[in-house]
């Protein structure tokens, strides 16, 4: 079997299991001697922040010195992004090697009518990889939910991080966020400290209080009141928090948040242990980086690249957005017809000189002429564009040197256009 073949077989798998459940993934694991119990983990669920969260605090533990795996969901640019180590992603070799171990255990299931689903395969797979590595500790992020996510196979963790929640995957979740912080707090296990999102939604805060509660969990919710943001730029932010000065890389208010969020979760690792310096703290977050969270890739003009799909997500854009000031401001938009497109298009159109719809290379895709119509209540000039090339072109003209490109609506559309906008030239 070579790369190519493994990832053809991981993406062969069914996208969701017969039906919601961990039977699959533990029944996966035991098989493989349950590499899971011989790690330790800080699990990270919630709807918008759960990467830039989990990202920010490995990229502190690693600063310390420890040997640290980070599991996130989705990819934007190369599946391997799904397994790091120290920042190094999965190598093509040890990934392959693995999927040769894992298949034959699925296939047995298989024959006994269990289907392992693609994301059960992929987080068994990165189970192995992180206790192959001898992972001091695991920054594990969920895929979808939480109660019934494969990553929720774990142990009790060192730390439960719950991100902002809003509606996201409301087929599967709930149509209201108090339903959908249900399953979010699944990950909470007896006895676990929780992290929550400095400004966490009040109903879905509510649901995690009472999970606490009824697991005799320890609930930490940050002090919004008592950050200082002192500057806020499209190459990252500075603020004050208990006393320290910190920046981030990762721009936009909301990162801050985030970021208070990672900062909570380590002081929690400090009580159990774990040495981290102020300073390396510090560095850890002003070193993090994310791809497609309002990412530059080009200056004059200035291209950002975003992943924002949801109505949290619209709404943390549109705020970023508003902090660079007075600009003209054009957007390349490619969506899932099943996300909120009237809602990102309500939240970014306005702000725009022009919008161009572009398609996407997904089934689910909303075609882009149907895309422009919508998007003609909310911007003056709309257009569609065939490709992404041609699709910049129009953004960038619009704007000049001095406006700004936003690219955003859907990961898929980050994954495809990133190379294209990062060898853009005027």
């Amino acid at each position: 079997m070579n790369y190519r073949q493994a990832l053809e077989y991981i993406h062969s798998q069914k996208r969701f299991g017969p039906k919601p459940g961990l039977e699959r993934i533990q029944k996966l694991l035991s098989l493989l001697g349950n590499p899971q119990d011989r790690l330790r983990f800080v699990h990270v669920a919630g709807t918008n922040g759960k990467g830039s969260t989990t990202v920010m605090t490995a990229s502190v533990l690693q600063e310390a010195g420890y040997k640290t795996g980070v599991f996130i969901s989705p990819y934007v640019l190369d599946f391997r992004e799904r397994m790091q180590v120290d920042r190094e992603m999965i190598s093509e070799a040890d990934l392959t090697q693995l999927v040769e171990r894992v298949r034959p255990l699925v296939e047995q299931m298989r024959a006994g009518g269990e289907i392992v689903a693609e994301f059960e395969l992929v987080t068994a797979l990165a189970m192995c990889y992180f206790e192959q590595q001898r992972c001091d500790i695991v920054c594990l992020e969920v895929g979808i939910g939480g109660r019934f996510d494969s990553t929720n196979v774990i142990a009790p963790p060192l730390a439960a991080v719950i991100t902002a929640i809003s509606l996201d995957h409301t087929q599967m979740l709930g149509d209201t966020v108090e339903q959908i912080a249900v399953e979010k707090a699944g990950i909470i296990k007896r006895n676990t400290d929780v992290v929550c999102y400095a400004k966490q939604d009040p109903g879905a805060l509510a649901v995690l209080m009472q999970h606490c509660a009824e697991t005799g969990s320890r609930l930490i919710l940050p002090s919004a009141g008592s950050v200082e943001i002192k500057s806020l730029t499209a190459f990252g932010s500075d603020f004050a928090y208990g006393g320290e000065e910190y920046h981030i890389r990762l721009a936009g208010e909301h990162q801050v948040y985030n970021a208070l969020s990672a900062i909570e979760t380590i002081r929690v690792l400090q009580n159990k242990g774990f040495a981290v310096r102020e300073e390396q703290l510090k560095n850890g977050l002003a070193n993090a980086k994310f791809p497609a969270r309002f990412e530059v890739l080009h200056e004059r003009p200035m291209i950002i690249l975003d992943g924002a799909h949801n109505p949290d997500g619209a709404k943390a854009l549109a705020a970023a957005l508003h902090s660079l000031g007075k600009v003209r401001i054009a957007a390349v938009v490619g969506m899932l017809a099943e996300k909120a497109v009237d809602t990102l298009l309500s939240e970014i159109g306005p702000l725009c000189t022009r919008m161009i719809a572009v398609d996407i290379d997904n089934p689910r895709a909303l075609g882009r002429d149907a895309l422009c119509t919508e998007a003609s209540a909310y911007c003056a000039d709309c257009r569609s564009a065939s490709d992404y090339i041609e699709a910049i072109r129009l953004a960038a003209e619009a704007v000049g040197e001095d406006g700004i490109v936003i690219i955003c609506g859907s990961l898929y559309l980050a994954a495809d256009i990133r190379e294209i906008a990062l060898a853009y030239k005027n």
